[in-house]
């Protein structure tokens, strides 16, 4: 039996989840933590959030983000891919740009218009 504290929603539910009888879930407040403790020990993924430089802007950096979920263990080289990326100005919110992020197949778009 392993403990995973539900990250889906505010409550932050204590998840009681048993690998041997099929990851079957316990203490989930929601229907959401049923499908997010057996992928945590599974599969476990993020959205990857982080800042990339940009030139021309009234800012140093944009923020950005992963368009959808990465598995954990590629966080590292996402980040370290995107340490040296420079984006030039103007950059609209939704933008992508960085696609298909470390052969994801995942793009990484900009989250604020600089």
């Amino acid at each position: 039996m392993t403990e995973v504290i539900c990250t889906c929603c505010p409550q932050g539910c204590h998840l009681q989840v048993d690998e041997q009888n099929g990851y079957a879930v316990t203490g989930n407040g929601c229907k959401r933590g049923a499908v997010y403790g057996p992928q945590e020990l599974q599969h476990p993924v993020r959205i990857v959030t982080t800042t990339v430089a940009i030139a021309g802007a009234a800012h140093p950096t944009l923020p950005v983000k992963t368009a959808a979920e990465v598995p954990k263990e590629r966080m590292a080289d996402i980040v370290a891919a995107l340490r040296n990326l420079r984006v030039t100005s103007p950059v609209r919110m939704g933008e992508v740009v960085l696609a298909n992020v470390c052969d994801t197949r995942v793009d990484v778009v900009a989250t604020r218009s600089l």
